[in-house]
């Protein structure tokens, strides 16, 4: 692919301190997905060096947009297969009461 699209790349960061995992989105403009990935990446590197404790766990994938971001676009998107109800499911994958935001 020789044009620039849109990417949003999930890292994920444990930080030791807290005993937190942290997933980070961030936007990237990329030839191909590989080439969002080291961006993001690079960038990870750099935002750990400012958290005393937090390190990059290595995992990260890619999302490519369709379009230029504005309101309301899908910035990234994951599809699990599961048999577990819809309840359930965001009950084991994400909202398990652990969760900090902000």
């Amino acid at each position: 692919m020789d044009d620039l699209s849109w990417y949003g790349v999930r890292c994920v960061f444990r930080d030791r301190r807290l005993g937190v995992y942290e997933e980070r989105v961030t936007l990237w403009t990329a030839r191909s997905s590989d080439e969002a990935i080291t961006r993001a990446e690079a960038e990870a590197v750099e935002y750990c060096e400012g958290l005393d404790g937090t390190e990059y766990t290595g995992f990260a994938e890619s999302f490519r947009m369709y379009g230029m971001p504005e309101e309301g676009a899908e910035v990234f998107s994951l599809m699990r297969e599961s048999d577990l109800p819809a309840g359930a499911y965001v009950g084991k994958f994400f909202a398990t009461g652990r969760e900090r935001s902000g």
